[in-house]
Order: structure tokens, then sequence, then C-alpha cells
């Protein structure tokens, strides 16, 4: 079989999403990657690429677009949420990786998509040996920060919950034709110190591409996010929880949170990163999830 297949996964409900599956099919363990919001499955390539040296064994990979973001179905109304997310990968892995050893990897909105996993289909922990929280939260996303003051930062909020009802009755398929236009807001929002511009330039990408009313459902389901209670069902399990310390979106005290709620979990944090931690730090990310594939087997 090929080491490398891209591919479409059709869900219950006939939504198609697009799907990468790397490495072979009979490795000892398979590393799932989910995305962050308004990004793309793509945001995990240096991760993958450098993962089956770091773990000195072979691993497989697979990983998939959420619906509305790059090359996957856009979501029906009322359907683009957390929720669904945690649907699809639930489906997703029992199609594609029925059997064997799991080792789960959710960046932003792709670790919250992890938690609600646990919460609604618990019975596949079962074979999850392990599981990286990276730059995300378990809660209180309503109103972020952003790394502004008081005043700032509520006027920022009122100005996105306002952007967030324009987008949601767009008619459109994509956010913007032009993503470089957003480079400049993307280096600001998403990044810490020195990031490599073709990183930017990716990201800016992506989230030109996503689909506008369904990026304003997600951030509807980001405000009522709220899944603390939900972390003891990761204890028994090796836990690494990964942060940047210029991270504006979900900062080193939502790491913090998650680390409380699992003691045994190790919380790692980069100077000087931001939200992209699967970019800005991505030798660090693989080295880290390498340690949980390598304890799987």
């Amino acid at each position: 079989m090929p080491t490398a297949v891209e591919e479409v996964c059709t869900t219950s409900d006939g939504a198609r999403l697009r799907v990468l599956d790397e490495g072979p099919r009979d490795a000892p363990v398979t590393v799932v990657f989910t995305h962050g919001w308004t990004l793309s499955q793509r945001s995990w390539d240096g991760v993958v690429d450098g993962l089956p040296v770091a773990a000195g064994t072979e691993v497989r990979t697979v990983r998939f677009d959420f619906r509305g973001h790059g090359d996957s179905d856009p979501a029906e109304d009322g359907v683009a949420s957390i929720d669904r997310c945690a649907d699809d990968l639930a489906e997703l892995i029992d199609q594609r990786v029925p059997h064997g050893r799991i080792v789960l990897a959710g960046h932003s909105m792709g670790g919250m998509t992890i938690m609600a996993l646990a919460e609604r289909h618990p019975h596949l922990l079962d074979r999850v040996a392990g599981v990286a929280f990276v730059g995300t939260s378990a809660g209180d996303l309503a109103a972020p920060a952003l790394g502004l003051p008081a005043g700032p930062a509520a006027l920022a909020n009122r100005g996105e919950r306002a952007f967030r009802k324009r987008l949601a009755t767009a008619r459109g398929r994509r956010l913007v034709k032009r993503s470089a236009l957003l480079r400049p807001g993307m280096r600001w929002l998403l990044f810490g110190r020195r990031p490599q511009s073709e990183h930017v330039a990716a990201t800016a990408e992506w989230l030109g591409a996503v689909h506008p009313a369904n990026m304003a459902a997600y951030r509807e389901s980001l405000a009522v996010h709220e899944r603390a209670g939900v972390l003891g069902k990761f204890a028994d399990l090796p836990v690494v929880v990964l942060a940047g310390t210029a991270d504006r979106l979900t900062p080193f005290a939502h790491a913090q949170r998650i680390s409380e709620q699992l003691p045994g979990a190790r919380l790692l944090v980069y100077a000087g990163a931001g939200h992209m931690l699967p970019l800005e730090r991505s030798g660090a990310v693989t080295d880290r999830i390498a340690e949980l594939v390598r304890g799987a087997r």
C-alpha cells in the first residue's frame, strides 16, 4: 500500500471530509491530529514530517480538515460546532483506524475537539495511549483578553461580535480572495517573536479559505466551550500540555488550568512563542508527540 494517501471520508450525514493518511497502515501506533479554528490539517505538516525520525519507529498519521476548513465540505446550518467536530473525529477513527493504539494531538480548537470526544464518545479513550494538548483551552473563551488592557480588549471583543454577526449571514464559500491582506493581523494575533514569513503567509491563506458562515458558527461554539470537568477522563493517560508565553488567544493561564485538572500531565511552556506552536516550535512539538508514541509502544 502507498505510504501517503489523500482521501475523502464521508460522514454519516453525507459531509465529505478531506483526509491525509500517511505511514504504514500496520504501524504499531497511529497519531490522529486535529487542527485549530480557521486553520487546516496542513498546519501539522512540519510535525508529521519529522515524527518517524523523532519517535525512532514507524508511525502512521491521520489528519483531516474540519467542515468549512481546507478542502472539506462546509457545514450545513446549525452543524458547525465543536460537538460536531468531535463526532466527525469519532467517525474518522471508526472508519480509518478501527484497531490498534492511538495518540491524539490537538491544536487550539482541535484540542477542544479531543475534550468533546471524551465527553461524547468516551469508549474511544480505551484505545488512546497518549494525548497532546497544544495551544488550547478548557473554556473561558467568550471574551479573550488578547494580551490587551481591559478597555481595548473589551472594544476588540465588541467589534469581533459585530463582525461575527455579519459573517453568519454571508453567502460566499471563502472569507477573502486575497489572503495577503490578512497577514499583518495574523502576525499580531497568532504569532510570537520573529515568526517566519512563510508561516504567516500560510496561516493567512488557511484563514482566507474558511467558509465565512461556518467561521462565525464555530466562534459561537468556542464561546460556550466549557469542558474543564471533562478533563478528568484523561487522568490515567500520558498527557502533555504545550503553551507559548506570547499566545494571545489561549494564553498560559489556559494551559495551567488544564494541567491543574490533570496533575499527572506534563506542562511545557515555550518562551516567545505565540498561538501557532505547530509552526513556531514544530521541532519541540514533534519531540513531545514522539515521546507519547514511544510510550504507546
